[in-house]
C-alpha cells in the first residue's frame, strides 16, 4: 500500500486548475453549515486543511473580533488563503503552512476546530484527531464534513460511470485515504474520546447546465491525468479499457438532458470533554 501511495499524488486530488475551482466554490455558509450555529463573536478557531481559505474567511466573519488560524500543508494554498483574507478585509485571520499531525499551537488553545474533506486524505486519522483534541480547550467543539464516495453519483448512470467512482475510491484508498470516511466520522470521533457527537449528512448537488459542465470538466481533468491513469493501471486498480469506458460514459452523461450529479458527505460536530 505504501508503494502504491508513493506512485500517486501525495495528496490524491492534486492541485489542478479545475480542482482549485472546486475549492473556490466552497464557503462557510454552504460547506460548514453544520458548524455555524456553534460560532459566536470572540471565539478562537482553527481551520485545519484550510485550502484556499474560502471557508476560513466565513468562519472569521462569524467569530469577529475573535481570531481564526488556517493551516494547510500546501504552501500555494496558504498563499491563496492569505490573498482571499486580505481581499475581504479579514484582519482576524492568520495562515500557517503545517500538518494536522503536528499542529504549531499550544495545548488547549482553541475554542473550535474545523475541517472539510481533510480526514478522508489522512492515513493516520486517529493521530490527526488526537492532535486536534490536544489543541482544543476542554469543552471545545470540532466540526468535520467528509465525503462518502460510494454514495456519490452521476445520473443517469451506467457501468462506466459506476466504474469511475470505483476508480476514485480505489485510488484514494491506495494513497492511504478513506473513501468511506463520511460514514465513519461518528465512530471515529467516539473512539478518539470526543463526546456529545452529533452526526448529519448532506450533498453537494450539481444540476444546472453550468454545474454539469463544471463537474464533467473536473472529473475528466483529474481522473484522466496521465500520471493518475498510469498509477492505477500499474497497481491493478483499473484497466485501460475501464478508463476508456468511463470516459465515454461520463461524456454521454454530460450530454443527457436529465443529467445531475452529487458528492455525498457525512458531517459531525463533537465536543472535547471538560475533564
Amino acid at each position: 500500500m505504501a508503494e502504491q501511495a508513493s506512485a500517486a499524488h501525495d495528496y490524491t486530488m492534486g492541485y489542478s486548475e479545475e480542482f482549485r475551482r472546486l475549492l473556490n466554490r466552497r464557503s462557510a455558509e454552504t460547506h460548514a453549515k453544520h458548524l455555524l450555529s456553534y460560532l459566536k463573536p470572540g471565539l478562537r478557531v482553527l481551520d485545519f486543511g484550510c485550502g484556499p481559505g474560502t471557508i476560513t474567511v466565513g468562519l472569521a466573519k462569524a467569530v469577529e473580533p475573535g481570531e481564526v488560524h488556517g493551516v494547510d500543508m500546501e504552501e500555494s494554498q496558504i498563499g491563496l488563503a492569505r490573498s482571499a483574507a486580505a481581499a475581504g478585509g479579514h484582519a482576524n485571520t492568520t495562515f500557517h503552512v503545517g500538518s494536522v499531525l503536528e499542529l504549531p499551537f499550544e495545548d488547549n488553545s482553541f475554542d473550535v476546530a474545523h475541517c472539510h474533506a481533510v480526514l478522508m486524505h489522512v492515513p493516520d486519522t486517529r493521530a490527526a484527531l488526537a492532535e486536534v483534541k490536544r489543541v482544543l480547550r476542554p469543552g471545545g467543539i470540532v466540526g468535520s464534513r467528509e465525503m462518502i464516495v460510494q454514495s456519490s453519483f452521476l445520473e443517469p448512470s451506467d457501468e462506466g460511470t459506476d466504474n469511475g467512482w470505483k476508480m476514485f475510491s480505489n485510488l484514494l484508498a491506495a494513497n492511504g485515504g478513506h473513501p468511506r470516511m463520511g460514514k465513519e466520522l461518528k465512530n471515529m470521533f467516539l473512539e478518539a474520546g470526543f463526546s456529545d457527537i452529533r452526526a448529519s449528512g448532506s450533498f453537494d448537488f450539481f444540476s444546472t447546465t453550468e454545474d454539469i459542465a463544471f463537474l464533467h470538466t473536473f472529473i475528466i481533468d483529474w481522473l484522466f491525468l496521465p500520471e493518475v491513469m498510469a498509477a492505477a493501471i500499474k497497481y491493478g486498480l483499473a484497466t485501460r479499457e475501464q478508463f476508456d469506458e468511463a470516459r465515454q460514459s461520463i461524456d454521454r452523461w454530460k450530454s443527457h438532458p436529465g443529467a445531475c450529479g452529487a458528492f455525498a458527505f457525512g458531517e459531525v460536530v463533537a465536543q472535547k470533554p471538560q475533564s
